[in-house]
């Protein structure tokens, strides 16, 4: 609910108040105003010019005995005090129950703001004889750019930066897809996944954002399913991190016997995602209570904890099966890629202190205009390493040299690139071929042989 620098309007429509039996019974058929509601309209900068504390005592909305001596309020009635900026302000609408009926409603209004703001809406009966009072109706907050509240019309020009961002991307990325098409890995069909459900996602946030805009209305089935897209790319970019460090198509051909249990994993993590986005995101525009977003929100950080453990320990394994195999340049890719990773989790890390820091000491959210930028981070922390993945294992006429392969072709493949590289002379070459070609089948000693091969024979 927030104004621009010229005319925002709120408007009330068919706001209806039911109070109780026991309460209108109390009431006299002649009696023109039996019961008082009201409605309160402030900016959050200026919260202290609702209620007041007497005697330095708890705060209090109301008027009560010993505020209305003090500040001579009408007791019953909230406490305003004038703003010091806008005597028109805080703004404060009466309704009345008439008689003993049961219900009265409130005439279509309409409240002007002219000045940005944080702007709250309360309905405060200070009546104890209302309690248990229940309304129905509609309020409508617009914008003079649309009815997007303030602090999310940000991420819509967000998102379309995001997408044309993700846009330029995969136009790269396709283009050398198809240009290398004979040569394009496995794992390179799995990168192009992401890169697709990337761009959607992007897209479709804007939609949602662009329809909310123009309609006032945050359509569930839109909603849904950008947020199950943006569950699925989630998951399968954490799920082709945890491939690439296990060194699936890289030094090993297959997840093997791990299949199942990133699997599962991946399984877990989608649906702990998507609840945790449908809750927040469908069909409401504000958060959720805390205490329902902590049950929500602890499965997804413990899934993403364990899955940044189980990617840097199998990170760890591939780089030394690699320095083993003196491949170096799958080790230069991998070393490469572990820094990426790093340097993603020690800048999320960061980033959640800020996050925490942030919301800590905002508690009226007063620097809106500022926060889409905590949600905003992440899908550039995400497209970062997405970039990153795509630049090192992008399809190439050489792509093969990352590729898996047997143990001992693998390893001299990289030694025969040394071996022309430094200029070795034919027969050198034909050493090193025919030294592979007797070892064929077997996976030890490879080193050696060529060692003996290079050696002088005694008659030399």
């Amino acid at each position: 609910m927030l104004g621009k620098n010229f005319e925002y309007v709120s408007i009330f429509e068919n706001i209806t108040f039911w109070r109780s039996k026991e309460a209108a019974q109390k009431q006299s058929n002649t009696e023109h105003g039996s019961g008082l509601v009201q409605i309160v309209i402030f900016e959050a900068a200026d919260r202290d010019d609702i209620g007041g504390s007497a005697y330095g005592g708890q705060r209090s909305i109301c008027c009560t005995p010993d505020l209305a001596k003090l500040e001579g309020c009408k007791q019953g009635e909230v406490l305003k005090i004038r703003s010091s900026t806008d005597k028109n302000w805080p703004v404060i609408l009466n309704v009345k129950f008439k008689g003993r009926s049961l219900k009265t409603r409130m005439r279509r209004q309409e409240v002007y703001v002219t000045k940005t703001g944080m702007y709250n809406l309360f309905f405060i009966s200070c009546d104890p004889e209302l309690k248990g009072l229940v309304m129905n109706g509609k309020t409508v907050w617009k914008n003079p750019d649309g009815y997007l509240p303030g602090r999310m019309a940000p991420s819509m020009k967000f998102y379309v930066f995001m997408s044309l961002a993700y846009l330029v991307l995969s136009s790269i990325w396709f283009f050398q897809y198809y240009r290398f098409w004979n040569e394009v890995l496995q794992l390179q069909h799995c990168i192009t996944a992401v890169v697709v459900l990337g761009l959607l996602e992007m897209f479709f946030w804007y939609l949602d954002y662009a329809n909310f805009n123009s309609t006032g209305i945050r359509p569930v089935v839109l909603t849904t399913w950008v947020v199950t897209l943006g569950a699925a790319r989630r998951t399968l970019s954490r799920l082709l991190i945890l491939s690439l460090s296990m060194g699936y198509g890289v030094v090993r051909p297959t997840l093997g016997g791990l299949t199942y249990k990133v699997l599962v994993i991946g399984a877990t993590y989608f649906l702990a995602t998507e609840l945790l986005n449908i809750t927040e995101y469908v069909g409401t525009v504000n958060d959720v209570s805390g205490r329902a977003r902590i049950l929500l929100v602890l499965p997804d950080s413990f899934l993403d904890a364990f899955l940044i453990l189980w990617i840097f320990n199998s990170l760890s394994k591939t780089l030394e099966q690699l320095q083993m195999k003196r491949s170096s340049v799958k080790l230069d890719i991998y070393r490469k890629f572990s820094n990426a990773l790093a340097v993603s989790v020690i800048a999320s890390v960061a980033w959640i202190v800020y996050e925490v820091y942030f919301k800590a000491t905002d508690p009226f959210n007063e620097r809106w205009q500022s926060a889409w930028i905590i949600t905003a981070f992440w899908d550039i922390l995400g497209f970062a390493v997405l970039s990153i993945i795509c630049y090192l294992w992008a399809p190439s006429q050489s792509s093969q040299r990352y590729a898996y392969s047997d143990g001992v072709g693998e390893e001299f493949n990289d030694e025969e690139v040394q071996a022309l590289t430094k200029g070795k002379s034919g027969g050198d070459i034909n050493l090193v071929k025919q030294g592979q070609d007797a070892t064929i089948g077997g996976n030890d000693d490879v080193y050696d042989s060529e060692e003996e091969d290079n050696q002088p024979s005694k008659g030399e």
